[in-house]
């Protein structure tokens, strides 16, 4: 019947855009968290480092802040930065590190995770469109 409730039609989830700006182990580890997570539940994930959250970018990410709680966590059963790096890349999370952040803390030589691009903001923006932004 054409007055019947009929159930919504299910849109895909919004991307999701993860800006790290901190240098530290601690949000980069959750950055990833959230990277792995929500491309589990099969949302379009795009993680852009910036300044001192390029180095969680680096193909050796042992220079961020407090990268001694990586044994700890792993000691505890817990996923480390390696690992959901490892996880993030392989739903098809997009990492970029940012060109002038990357200059901005010298790191523009430094060789990067495989698969991640140089790009700006600009290109961050463009591949979340109207999706949603967690800024750690």
């Amino acid at each position: 019947m054409p007055w019947q409730r009929r159930p919504p039609v299910r849109a895909d989830p919004p991307a999701l855009g993860i800006l790290l700006l901190d240098g530290g182990q601690e949000r980069a580890h959750y950055a990833f968290v959230m990277a792995a997570g929500a491309a589990a539940l099969g949302r379009s994930v795009v993680v852009f480092a910036t300044n001192r959250g390029c180095r969680a970018l680096l193909a050796d990410p042992s220079g961020l802040e407090g990268w001694s709680r990586e044994a700890v966590l792993a000691a505890r059963g817990v996923a480390g930065l390696e690992e959901l790096r490892a996880a993030a890349v392989e739903f098809g999370v997009r990492l970029i590190a940012c060109e002038a952040g990357l200059r901005a803390e010298a790191l523009d030589d430094a060789p990067l995770l495989a698969g991640v691009e140089v790009a700006g903001v600009a290109t961050f923006l463009a591949a979340i469109g109207g999706g949603q932004i967690v800024s750690l």
